[in-house]
């Protein structure tokens, strides 16, 4: 039994009180009986790439360097694991968008850097972002009991591929740090449509491996975009078994039974009987 913390906010255009701010939540998760908490993507900052504007790139900051040394002091205080999304400065000129893993004891034991970047009206994310270059991994966070866990962001979400590959490297939780919503007026019913083809993706993930899915979302209005919270956790047979509200912030807490992903997996053995043997086009963009 691992407990994930899910830290949705609402975010200004200070890094320094959205830092303390997520602290602060992470510190409630971990008072709820957090295991492993989750910040939302970007979460220092309002969501940079609704514009093309090189003076954002002022945002970004070395890993490790002073948010995850923040992190990791809270981390080790409150005896959580943490998978926190951050822009990461890596060179000069050179930037990801990357989801950072940091383990009870204060210690960085990994970093994924997000594989799938958008290019979208008011997610400009290409002018910022170079594709990750770590490929798709699982973290051990080393304490008898607590889930190998895998580490995806944002737009990763509707690629099966990502989330197959995390699986098969070990991950029994996935976890998607999250910026997403609604940018324009399209009516109630486009709305519904969008947001229940992002939470059914996932759910889908969630099947087709055998595992837990966290998704963590921003909520508020920024620049254009109605994030739309609704944070959640889905279980290995894509059940949402907990979900935040669609407009206020939240801290969730929630219990994830790993002795599922056994049972739900002897069921519906998709791993045994995938045909590796047949998926070599797989590697290519699209067959003529």
């Amino acid at each position: 039994m691992t407990a994930v913390g899910l830290v949705q906010q609402r975010t200004s255009e200070s890094p320094e009180e959205n830092l303390a701010r997520a602290i602060e939540g992470i510190r409630e998760a971990a008072r709820q009986g957090a295991r492993v908490v989750c910040t939302q993507e970007l979460f220092r900052s309002r969501y940079l790439c609704q514009v093309e504007d090189p003076a954002r790139f002022e945002l970004a900051e070395p890993i490790p360097g002073p948010t995850t040394e923040a992190l990791a002091k809270v981390a080790a205080e409150s005896g959580v694991h943490l998978v926190a999304s951050l822009f990461e400065h890596r060179a000069e000129g050179l930037y990801h968008n990357t989801a950072v893993v940091i383990d009870a004891e204060g210690h960085v034991v990994g970093r994924y850097r997000k594989m799938h970047i958008p290019d979208d009206p008011l997610y400009y994310e290409k002018f910022y972002f170079t594709p990750g270059d770590l490929g798709f991994q699982a973290f051990d966070l080393g304490e008898k009991g607590d889930a190998r866990i895998g580490t995806l962001v944002c737009w990763d979400q509707w690629f099966p591929e990502a989330a197959r590959l995390t699986a098969l490297a070990g991950a029994q939780i996935l976890f998607y740090p999250t910026a997403i919503g609604w940018q324009f007026d399209e009516g109630e019913d486009v709305d519904a449509a969008q947001h229940d083809a992002w939470e059914t993706v996932q759910r889908a993930h969630a099947i087709s491996n055998g595992v837990f899915v966290v998704a963590v979302n921003r909520v508020g209005a920024e620049e254009g975009i109605r994030f739309w919270g609704q944070s959640f956790v889905a279980d290995p047979f894509g059940r949402v078994i907990a979900r935040a509200p669609a407009d206020e912030e939240a801290v969730l807490v929630v219990e994830c039974d790993l002795a599922k992903i056994e049972r739900v997996r002897r069921d519906w053995p998709f791993l045994r009987d995938r045909r590796i043997d047949a998926y070599q086009d797989l590697s290519r963009r699209f067959r003529d």
